[in-house]
């Protein structure tokens, strides 16, 4: 890493000898910043991320540092609000700002904006970023070209321009009303299952069923409502570098523009095109894309089976994770406040640790295993996801009429479960699944399949699994929470 920062330096026009002295800068203001900083395992827990000290507090406790300059700089003068996710972290930057000389923390400064503006820098620079990254985290034999970045790019910094465009030209209406639909009987399913939880006491259901309700009545499908005006964005046809920064100025002061106004419930912070979804704790809501909307999570001309597979999975998947051991603590209206009974929150404690160890076992790649403390919310979610999917598929299924002459290779539930599997379906090299295994908080696809299904009666039925078939789990070794 010091050797790749010292490599861009030199690129800069620097000669070796100063070039070594700026890395040597950068790696030791950095890894002081990292030694300070929470692990990803903690920036899981909202609790360790809520500190609010306001201003003043900032000041008192990280004093070192020039903060009534520094917000007068960003445009946030009068900024008073002030939560902190890490304490440690920005005194640390005090000590930094006390300790370093300018002449150090200038390479830093240097380094940063070089890293983030690498696409609109020179070749050189990019073969040597590719060389660094592919020999230690991805394992590519060849940079990608130019336009697949150029497209990448786009869709992170100009979201909702490239969205709304993807959306007029692969995502009809009827999709989202089917969507839609499909969100309604995953939350049927939601509310069937919590009343055959024997674990979790009264008030403590009806506050889930409270937030789920609300939960869905805030979902989003497809696209915003409103797109996003970027009339106030420069740009120029003259330097990709320039519109790198002018990209940074208009965001930054987009988010800046918030503060004092009243939230709002309508916006996205996920690009209609991206294959993806999410459940926002904080507003309670969950938001499926155009982009997830297409095969092969979901097909106007898949079987409900297989959509439900697919794409229900998805749904049941981001319900459940407002439930869990992340999600769980925030209430209905989107406040982090516990609002479970001392027994229910034991309850899911020890239930979520048995798939917590359940992942644990399980090699990422060679000697490398899964941190199932890391994974935990997705892999309870996936586990949700699936169980709450498969009865609103047979619920959904059992409702509307078979076609006649309909011989199908497999039944709905072997369906099903093929379509949740086919949607998973992955590749990536050795050192790409080396450095996911250590950062994602999901799990690789492979476990994210059959991880969850051995612990599923659906899927024993499904298939007629025994209970010797090596993808089945069973006693204490078999998890179930929602």
């Amino acid at each position: 890493y010091t050797s790749t920062i010292e490599k861009f330096f030199k690129l800069l026009g620097e000669s070796e000898a100063q070039a070594q002295k700026s890395a040597s800068s950068v790696m030791m203001l950095e890894t002081r910043l990292a030694h300070a900083s929470l692990s990803r395992v903690e920036m899981r827990d909202p609790n360790k991320l809520y500190n609010r000290i306001n201003r003043s507090g900032l000041k008192t406790q990280a004093a070192n540092f020039a903060w009534d300059e520094y917000m007068t700089a960003l445009g946030a003068k009068n900024v008073e609000a002030v939560n902190v996710s890490s304490v440690p972290f920005f005194v640390e930057v005090s000590a930094i700002a006390k300790d370093m000389k300018v002449e150090a923390v200038r390479p830093y400064l240097a380094w940063t904006f070089l890293r983030s503006s690498i696409i609109a820098l020179p070749q050189a620079f990019q073969d040597e970023w590719f060389a660094y990254q592919a020999k230690n985290f991805t394992g590519a034999k060849e940079d990608r070209p130019r336009w697949k970045k150029c497209v990448a790019f786009s869709e992170a910094n100009l979201d909702e321009a490239v969205g709304r465009e993807f959306v007029r030209r692969h995502f009809p209406a009827d999709s989202k009303a089917k969507t839609g639909d499909m969100v309604k009987a995953l939350q049927t399913s939601f509310e069937k299952n919590l009343n055959t939880l024997p674990w979790m006491d009264t008030a403590t259901r009806e506050a889930a069923l409270a937030k789920v309700r609300k939960m869905v009545s805030n979902n989003k499908i497809g696209y915003p409502e409103q797109w996003r005006d970027y009339s106030a964005l420069k740009s120029s046809r003259q330097s990709f570098l320039s519109n790198v920064v002018e990209l940074s100025r208009f965001e930054m002061a987009r988010l800046l523009s918030k503060i004092g106004k009243p939230i709002d419930r309508t916006e996205w912070h996920m690009p209609a095109s991206m294959v993806n979804a999410y459940y926002e704790p904080q507003m309670n809501e969950i938001v499926f894309p155009a982009g997830i909307l297409q095969p092969p999570f979901f097909s106007a001309t898949a079987t409900d089976a297989v959509n439900f597979g697919a794409m229900g999975m998805v749904v049941g998947h981001e319900i459940t994770h407002g439930f869990d051991d992340e999600g769980r603590k925030f209430a209905a209206d989107g406040s982090l406040s516990d609002w479970w009974s001392a027994s229910s929150a034991a309850a899911f404690v020890e239930k979520a640790s048995c798939v917590k160890n359940q992942f644990d076992q399980y090699p990422a790649i060679e000697n490398l295993k899964l941190n199932g403390q890391l994974t935990l919310g997705e892999n309870v979610a996936d586990l949700g996801g699936l169980k709450l999917a498969h009865a609103a598929m047979l619920e959904w299924t059992a409702s509307r009429p078979t076609v006649a002459n309909d011989a199908p290779r497999y039944t709905t539930s072997q369906q099903f479960f093929l379509g949740y599997a086919q949607s998973w379906c992955t590749k990536m090299r050795k050192e790409q699944a080396e450095l996911r295994a250590k950062t994602d908080p999901h799990a690789p696809p492979y476990w994210r399949v059959n991880g969850p299904l051995g612990n599923l009666d659906a899927f024993r039925t499904a298939f007629m699994c025994t209970e010797k078939s090596k993808i089945q789990r069973s006693g204490v070794e078999r998890c179930q929470i929602w």
